[in-house]
């Protein structure tokens, strides 16, 4: 009708609460299910062992860790209560264990020891060339020796050889020596370390030298450019100053002042460094004492010879 109030009204419908699914559960419970399924099939496929290949399995560990391998079952086992099947009763896979990797090492070690033997020797060489030259040249006792984990260390005391107190010049007798040095060094393929070394006694105030590392870089500079001008290879050399830190003998020995004012030549080794560790233990083998079973049998051996 017209004459109405312009048509009905809509009649709002109440929100009702979204409906909760109550079996959602049963979502996860299969996941687990299946999983669980998953994990059984996975542990009877694991529980079949192959006799062939679990000795092979067993031969591989044994090779890499160098030791026996044993697998034993234990009494009643069967391959329905044993996650690995009895394979016989109380099994002993006994692998011999790998002698490779002791040979290796033991053969390394004799390797090493080979090395460092010729190596030794090999310095024993440069050393007695260099005591023959200095003798020759009227300066026998001049220089010390000795040989460590890094060479032939020719130890040339400074004072009054080589330089005089607080200078880094040469002296006649210095020149003479390295002369005689020179001859022998420069054929060498080994690098040569040139260390200059101070003792204990401060530099005087005020002088050319703030302080003791100066005035030993500088002497060892000199000893290196002298030697490269005598022949010795310039790539071959190198000069360092270590002032007072690395001394040759006690500050309370009577020659410290003397003996730790010096330079050193170190001719470095060219063999491994396993051989080097041993080349201490030459040199000490080489200069020990005679033990006094030693000298009985020289003084009997001498004795049997007929001579009184």
């Amino acid at each position: 009708m017209s004459g109405g109030r312009g048509g009905r009204r809509r009649r709002k419908h109440p929100e009702h609460e979204e409906h909760e699914n109550h079996e959602r559960w049963l979502v996860s419970y299969a996941d687990m299910m299946t999983l669980l399924l998953v994990l059984f099939v996975v542990l009877f496929a694991m529980s079949q062992v192959d006799k062939d290949k679990f000795a092979a399995l067993a031969s591989g560990l044994s090779e890499a860790f160098g030791a026996p391998v044993q697998a034993i079952t234990g009494p009643g086992t069967s391959s329905d209560s044993s996650v690995l099947p009895a394979l016989d009763a109380a099994v002993d896979v006994q692998i011999p264990a790998a002698p490779a990797a002791q040979e290796s090492v033991d053969s390394a070690a004799q390797q090493a020891a080979a090395e460092a033997q010729a190596q030794y020797s090999s310095l024993e060489g440069v050393r007695d060339q260099i005591d023959a030259s200095l003798a020759a040249a009227g300066y026998a006792g001049a220089a010390r020796y000795e040989i460590d984990e890094r060479g032939l260390v020719v130890h040339i005391v400074s004072d009054p050889v080589l330089f005089d107190a607080e200078s880094a010049t040469l002296l006649s007798q210095g020149r003479a020596i390295l002369d005689a040095i020179a001859p022998a060094l420069a054929p060498l393929p080994n690098q040569l370390d040139v260390e200059g070394h101070a003792n204990h006694l401060a530099v005087t105030p005020g002088g050319p030298w703030p302080s003791n590392w100066e005035l030993s870089g500088a002497r060892a500079s000199t000893v290196v450019r002298y030697l490269a001008g005598a022949g010795v290879p310039e790539t071959h050399l190198a000069a360092t100053g270590y002032s007072s830190t690395r001394p040759m003998v006690p500050e309370s020995d009577p020659g410290a002042i003397t003996l730790n004012r010096r330079v050193d030549i170190v001719v470095l080794s060219t063999a491994s460094a396993e051989a080097n560790e041993l080349l201490p233990g030459l040199q000490a083998a080489a200069t020990a004492p005679p033990t006094p079973t030693e000298t009985t049998t020289q003084t009997t051996t001498a004795s049997e010879g007929g001579h009184p």
